[in-house]
């Protein structure tokens, strides 16, 4: 059996919320095995109380940061240079950087060059281009546990609306791309190789817009038909296909 993915969890204290540690511990378990935990932040100070108290029971190695000149933060620095150590010595499979600070986007973007995944853990104040950077990114404030997992919704999400789906320019052209792309001579794409086809170009995740899966974003738009929804083998189709271009 192949060992699983070794996963470094890299936290930012200062800029990611305590409290939705444990989402992001779960959503690292299904992408491999969390071996490396560390939160940074000056430890001495007050303000990270919520987070010392998460320390032991999730087996988080907190890394001592002083602040060595005021108002600059020398815990972002020292992330970045362990981030770089890691990828050079244990060589970790994927990184999770749980920030909303779009600082360490140069560092996102070097890791990926250097074949590892990274998933991004923020608020939605995130700025883009430290999002559009990750492999992954998951809006914390937008996740939340479900409250019924069968209705297929984080309890809390914001939904996103038909009309709101409908009027994101970009959002529909990533998926009528990526369904065109994985299609089938009869149009059909699963939706498992529509969403492998958006991971290779976007960070995009349903759940950011209140949908607990691909298919049901899908559905929610009103712009794809679907089959087998019930099955692994879901399928899509523009509902355009087949029909003639007007002129």
């Amino acid at each position: 059996m192949d060992p699983r993915p070794r996963v470094a969890l890299l936290i930012d204290a200062d800029n990611a919320p305590a409290s939705k540690l444990d989402l992001i511990l779960s959503e690292l378990s299904t992408f491999g095995e969390t071996n490396v935990r560390r939160a940074y932040g000056n430890w001495t100070s007050g303000h990270l109380k919520q987070w010392s108290e998460q320390l032991h029971e999730h087996a988080i190695k907190p890394m001592q940061q002083y602040d060595y000149s005021k108002g600059k933060n020398a815990s972002d620095m020292a992330m970045v240079v362990d981030a770089m150590a890691l990828l050079y010595t244990d060589h970790p499979d994927a990184f999770a950087i749980a920030s909303s600070d779009a600082d360490f986007t140069p560092l996102v973007m070097h890791l990926r060059e250097k074949g590892a995944a990274v998933y991004g853990f923020g608020e939605q104040k995130t700025p883009a281009p430290f999002v559009s950077a990750c492999s992954r990114f998951l809006y914390l404030d937008q996740l939340d546990e479900p409250d019924d997992p069968s209705a297929g919704v984080p309890a809390g999400s914001l939904q996103a609306s038909t009309a709101e789906l409908k009027g994101d320019t970009t959002l529909v052209r990533l998926l009528r791309g990526a369904v065109q792309a994985s299609a089938d001579e009869s149009g059909w794409a699963r939706v498992s190789a529509v969403g492998q086809h958006i991971a290779n170009q976007s960070s995009f995740d349903a759940r950011n817009r209140g949908y607990a899966s691909l298919s049901r974003l899908i559905k929610a738009t009103d712009l794809f038909e679907l089959k087998d929804e019930a099955t692994t083998g879901v399928a899509v189709r523009d509902k355009r296909w087949g029909k003639p271009k007007k002129s």
